[in-house]
């Protein structure tokens, strides 16, 4: 089976969808013909897809955490095994490493799982829209709806004088297709950058900020402008438009994630309490009292398999602060919970 056939189901859906939301558009009133009409078709394609993978996003937030709460068993085998680069040395450390992922029930791979559901509805989109000029020539088949006369009519339609179907390495379009191109490239850099470096930044705890997987980030925070800037010469600017729309709602939806609920111990949780606090409200709402309990659960599951040893961020509980002689805390699911249990205490 080749690859085309692989992807075919995908340009199918895309086309389909694409088509709905034009004629959408069109029926209140936009423009048949106009590239802002189809330009907010695939705008509309990247609504449908993002709402559908939110329960992966949902997957994503919990996967982070996880990785959070075992950054410093992760970092004591780093040091374990520092400085020592032999084969015995390096599969012993690889070994250690996974054994912890597994242990903790952690998935290194599970934040990647929105950008990989994402692909084939993206190299879907790039076929479609690669495709149009044969399709319009009546060279090939159409794609589901798109066919030889809707393939003629988007083919021909542009933003700013630029094709939705031209590349920045094309011929079509001269100066404005490569104005258009750079700055959707540089829209998507930017977006990208805000994402990954809100989320380093703002939504980490200390001691996340160390270790390996601390320093991932910071090059994939670097890096993905590069990819960026290096690969959008040569996609369709109606790809763009995809891919830049689709890092905005990644970054607005990871700033709603970040101020109304923050992971534990970092930053924005500290930003969250005080402006909860200055406006004399309760410091948790419903939605971080959820996530809270569920940090909760996954440090106590991973404690008691001794995946991890008192490297809690969460809340502790009143009768736990007693036993420990610290203070207790003002809020907190586990505090409210323990309040109503009898105490067994001497």
């Amino acid at each position: 089976m080749s690859f085309s056939d692989i992807i075919y189901p995908f340009e199918w859906l895309v086309a389909w969808i694409m088509y709905l939301w034009h004629g959408a558009l069109t029926t209140i009133g936009l423009p048949e013909a106009s590239g802002w009409t189809w330009t907010l078709s695939i705008v509309g394609l990247v609504l449908v897809m993002r709402a559908a993978l939110i329960p992966l996003f949902v997957k994503q937030i919990h996967a982070s955490r996880k990785m959070q709460l075992i950054q410093p068993e992760m970092a004591k085998i780093q040091a374990k095994y520092k400085g020592k680069n032999d084969p015995d040395s390096r599969q012993k450390m690889t070994e250690e490493t996974m054994a912890l992922y597994k242990d903790s029930g952690t998935n290194p791979f599970a934040s990647c799982l929105p950008i990989i559901a994402q692909m084939p509805f993206f190299f879907g989109l790039f076929r479609v829209l690669n495709n149009l000029d044969e399709i319009g020539s009546g060279a090939r088949g159409g794609i589901g709806p798109i066919t030889q006369q809707v393939a003629a009519q988007a083919e021909s339609s542009s933003i700013f004088g630029a094709p939705l179907s031209a590349q920045f390495l094309g011929t079509d379009g001269g100066l404005s297709v490569k104005i258009v191109t750079v700055t959707l490239i540089i829209l998507m850099s930017l977006t990208t950058f805000t994402t990954q470096y809100q989320l380093m930044r703002k939504n980490m705890p200390a001691a996340a900020l160390e270790g390996q997987f601390a320093q991932q980030q910071k090059i994939m925070l670097y890096l993905f402008p590069i990819i960026f800037a290096v690969s959008g010469v040569y996609f369709p600017i109606g790809v763009l438009i995809y891919w830049f729309t689709t890092n905005l709602w990644t970054m607005c939806q990871q700033f709603y994630v970040i101020r109304r609920m923050p992971a534990p111990g970092s930053a924005a949780e500290k930003a969250m309490q005080d402006r909860r606090r200055k406006a004399g409200k309760s410091l948790d709402t419903p939605e971080e009292t959820r996530e809270r309990a569920h940090d909760a659960e996954m440090a106590e599951e991973l404690q008691s398999k001794g995946v991890i040893s008192g490297q809690r961020q969460q809340p502790t509980s009143k009768k736990r602060a007693k036993k420990k002689g610290g203070t207790p805390p003002k809020s907190g699911p586990a505090s409210a919970v323990d309040e109503q249990k009898p105490t067994t205490d001497n």
